[in-house]
């Protein structure tokens, strides 16, 4: 069914109340109006929460900043702002100043601050006495009445026409009320909140909400029992019967209040071994009947009038029993605990009240022919049931064992794998395996042939691929091996295994000087003084090219010197080349590469010739003529292999023929060095 608009309004307020929270509110209607009605409501009784609870903090701590930033909601803006609008009014209360705050602060924070102001002043009498001395009155003009009294003319004055609180606007007044208090339509007096209807109280299950002027309180609704009544706090107090006069003892007995009742004493006590009844008599006590034993073992208990006595018992046993040490009663006689061993060898006796018996132990069996009890074989008996791996018999029993590689299991019967590794028997890494172990070994090592348990180190260095696993020396190591360079002119690459050249003059850590040249070759670096000869001079750059270095001097002649310009030789060059050692020299080895500017078939049908003039030793090096391009290149080749260390200075020639005579000659000195290393 559809809910009114009230009914919708108080769900909200009810869940508001007993959540503290609207964000998860249960919708009670399908009807749009309800839900918002709901919602809204629900929202409105967090803020009046929220405010009441940032008034209340502002009284007790005079602060408020220990507790807004624990949450940013809007709950928590209605706390911060009300407890910051109590702490305003408060303030001015302390100073002495006026109550009405100022408009521009905001109609519901100056509700607060004429609350939190007021409570100050309450119950402050303002009022003039009767017998005060009075004065001959004075005119005094309208301008020095305003600057006496600059609250003349405040509507408020004197609490105004408002039942409550007053707030003067300038041109009017407006009234508002207490906590626990709403305005009536007049706009002037106000009306106690009941808190019991609206459902803004907080009683418990089990209480009664009871409305006050300003406030309710909580009641407790079921009654405290017999024996108690209920306090004005809703608490039940025992009622003291003696004292009230209310209890029902005969003059004869007295009266003892206790919780919830009263008991009643008799005057007269009993002598010792009586108990008194409810009407006062007494009654004698059968010591008898008592569950501890008056009378000591053997002997009969006999009640008195008041007491008891004691009479001693003396019991005849029959065959097989006899009396015990107090001589009380008969016990039976244990005939297997005696030494004289009444059963034979393998037989157990078993004592019986009165008597005794022989039987055979376990593990053994009664042989009729022997008439006496012999061993029984269990591993016979029952082969392959006891024991999962091998049985052993006992005289009586039997006991199972496991082959090697096994343990007993906790049954005593069956094999488990023992874990051998447990013991570390291998030197470096150990598997187990059912009913065995296996040991390995870590890369690097290989295990012994001879006792399958140590791990030996692999000399990989050694091994047929050794010498292919460094390009210069292989150290064998624990575990590895490490690959070393020569000690000077190479350094280790970044694989490990290679040597890479060290070039020292662009790392420049050469020792050449000023005037030399640094040139590098495979392992090292060499300074050469290479300077132009007369009528030549240095061109601008030195050519650097791969593993080469190239110094190049021009012809300049001196004016009017006939013979120098006659000299067909244009330039000399200078350049340095390392060479490796070639240990498998196969073929020839093409090394300089000397490329002619001209054209290969000019129109003047000129020839261009190389030749190797000086430092061939044992005809290790040739020079052929090769078309590559359109151009003519002069190819230097090592047609035998070199040992080095070795250095030679290769004079090259490359002569320009026109009509048999030579135009123009370049000269090319090549400084050759053979390394000993070559990587």
């Amino acid at each position: 069914a559809d809910l009114s608009v009230e009914e919708c309004c108080d769900k909200g307020v009810e869940w508001a109340n007993k959540n503290r929270i609207c964000a998860s509110l249960p919708l009670m209607s399908e009807s749009r109006e309800c839900s918002m009605t709901q919602a809204q409501c629900c929202r409105s009784q967090l803020e009046k929460q929220s405010c009441s609870d940032g008034v209340e903090f502002a009284n007790a701590r005079d602060e408020c900043d220990s507790h807004i930033a624990k949450n940013a909601s809007c709950e928590a803006e209605h706390f911060k702002m009300c407890c910051y609008c109590c702490l305003l009014g408060k303030a001015a209360q302390v100073q002495e100043q006026s109550c009405e705050p100022n408009p521009k602060i905001g109609y519901q924070c100056g509700i607060v601050f004429r609350t939190c102001c007021g409570k100050g002043q309450e119950g402050i009498d303002l009022s003039i006495s009767d017998y005060a001395p009075k004065k001959e009155p004075v005119e005094i003009s309208k301008e020095e009445l305003d600057q006496e009294d600059p609250y003349l003319h405040d509507g408020c004055r004197g609490g105004g026409p408002c039942s409550q609180q007053c707030r003067d606007t300038g041109s009017s007044y407006v009234c508002s009320c207490f906590v626990g208090y709403q305005l009536q339509p007049d706009g002037i007096t106000c009306e106690d909140i009941n808190e019991c209807i609206t459902g803004t109280h907080n009683c418990g299950i089990g209480q009664t909400c009871v409305n006050t002027l300003g406030s309710f309180r909580c009641q407790r609704d079921t009654s405290c029992g017999t024996g108690y009544e209920l306090t004005d706090d809703s608490r039940c107090k025992d009622i003291d019967e003696c004292e009230t006069g209310t209890h029902n003892c005969p003059p004869d007995f007295i009266c003892q209040n206790t919780p919830g009742s009263f008991r009643c004493r008799p005057k007269l006590q009993c002598m010792s071994g009586f108990i008194q009844d409810a009407l006062g008599n007494c009654i004698d006590i059968n010591e008898c009947l008592s569950t501890n034993m008056p009378c000591p073992a053997g002997q009969i208990c006999i009640n008195t009038d008041g007491s008891f006595t004691c009479q001693r018992i003396s019991p005849s046993c029959g065959r097989g029993y006899h009396l015990n040490e107090d001589g009380t009663r008969c016990v039976d006689v244990d005939e297997c605990s005696s030494s004289n061993q009444r059963c034979g060898e393998g037989h157990v006796c078993i004592n019986a009240p009165g008597n005794y018996r022989c039987e055979c132990k376990a593990g053994y069996t009664f042989d009729v022919i022997s008439r006496t009890c012999i061993d029984i074989n269990e591993c016979r008996r029952y082969p392959g049931r006891l024991c999962a791996h091998k049985c052993e018999n006992t005289p009586g029993s039997y006991y199972c064992t496991c082959t090697m590689g096994f343990k007993l299991s906790a049954d005593g019967r069956s094999c488990e794998d023992l874990n051998e590794c447990e013991s570390n028997p291998c030197s470096q890494e150990c598997a187990n395996v059912y009913g065995s172990y296996q040991c390995y070994c870590r890369r690097g090592f290989q295990l012994s042939d001879i006792d399958g348990i140590s791990c030996e180190d692999i000399d990989e260095c050694a091994l047929p691929t050794g010498g292919h696993i460094c390009s210069f020396r292989c150290v064998n190591i624990p575990g590895s091996f490490q690959c070393t360079c020569p000690s000077t002119g190479y350094r280790l690459a970044p694989n490990a295994r290679n040597c890479q050249d060290i070039d020292e003059c662009v790392a420049e850590s050469h020792n050449c000087s000023f005037n030399e040249t640094c040139f590098n070759i495979q392992g090292g670096f060499r300074c050469l003084s290479l300077e132009c000869p007369e009528n030549y001079r240095k061109s601008g750059d030195t050519v650097r090219l791969e593993k080469t270095d190239t110094i190049r001097c021009i012809k300049a002649c001196r004016p009017n010197d006939a013979s120098c310009v006659l000299d067909p030789v244009h330039t000399i060059s200078h350049t340095v080349i390392s060479l490796p050692t070639f240990r498998e020299f196969t073929r020839p080895e093409e090394i300089i590469f000397l490329r002619a500017i001209t054209p290969t078939y000019p129109a003047n049908q000129a020839d261009i010739i190389f030749d190797i003039t000086e430092g061939n030793l044992r005809d290790s090096f040739d020079i052929i003529k090769r078309y590559m391009d359109g151009m003519t290149v002069g190819v230097v080749r090592q047609v035998r292999p070199i040992i080095g260390p070795f250095h030679a200075i290769l004079k090259l020639e490359m002569n320009y023929v026109m009509g048999g005579v030579v135009s123009h000659r370049n000269i090319v000195n090549v400084h050759i060095f053979v390394s000993e290393y070559w990587f």
